[in-house]
């Protein structure tokens, strides 16, 4: 699995963006896959994931009614509106090691590079 996480950039607070993770090597598509997010100083925090048929997704509270996870067969978007300063970070996306969706950071083994995010006051 070769995950690769694209889409960041810098935007105003109240923006949008739409990040993508793409799967080189189209193995992901029996896995639960997630978007992760790491501030600067910061531990690396769950932000969303959902399940290999896509039918159940989970949100963390700062980002629930804001952010929306969907994927085909190759890719996994995470829609980021709203966006606001705390939003900043790098994002990663994950593969999991089951089909199901998951907040525990323990079940994903293949972890994209990383995109960032900047999103300015």
């Amino acid at each position: 699995v070769q995950l690769q996480a694209s889409g960041g950039g810098l935007v105003q607070a109240g923006g949008s963006l739409r990040l993508s993770c793409r799967d080189s090597r189209r193995t992901f598509s029996n896995n639960g896959v997630g978007w992760f997010r790491q501030a600067p100083g910061k531990e690396r925090e769950f932000v969303a994931s959902i399940s290999w048929r896509g039918g159940t997704t989970f949100y963390a509270e700062s980002v629930k009614g804001r952010f929306t996870i969907t994927r085909d067969s190759s890719t996994v978007y995470l829609e980021m509106n709203i966006l606001k300063p705390e939003d900043t970070g790098v994002y990663y996306c994950a593969s999991a090691l089951r089909p199901t969706a998951t907040r525990d950071v323990g079940q994903y083994r293949y972890w994209g590079q990383g995109t960032q995010v900047t999103v300015s006051s």
